[in-house]
């Protein structure tokens, strides 16, 4: 992800609601696990992708993570 893109990626997290929050971490998990899927098959994918993926899942966690530390229900 690009620097743009990355901020927009964090608006559209502050928006979120804790409900959404979840969703879009469900969303990373597996795409997370489809990557780890594709490296023990053998194709390959980029490498970048891993980091991405992880790095994504922390920026949902850290929100949600604010939001009910806030006092918002998941």
């Amino acid at each position: 992800m690009k620097l743009g893109e990355i901020k927009q990626y964090r608006e559209k997290l502050a928006k979120a609601s804790p409900a959404e929050l979840v969703d879009e971490l469900v969303k990373l998990r597996k795409e997370q696990f489809a990557l780890r899927l594709q490296r023990a098959s053998g194709q390959a994918p980029k490498p970048d992708q891993f980091g991405n993926a992880r790095r994504n899942i922390a920026r949902v966690k850290t929100v949600l993570r604010k939001a009910r530390a806030s006092g918002e229900k998941a």
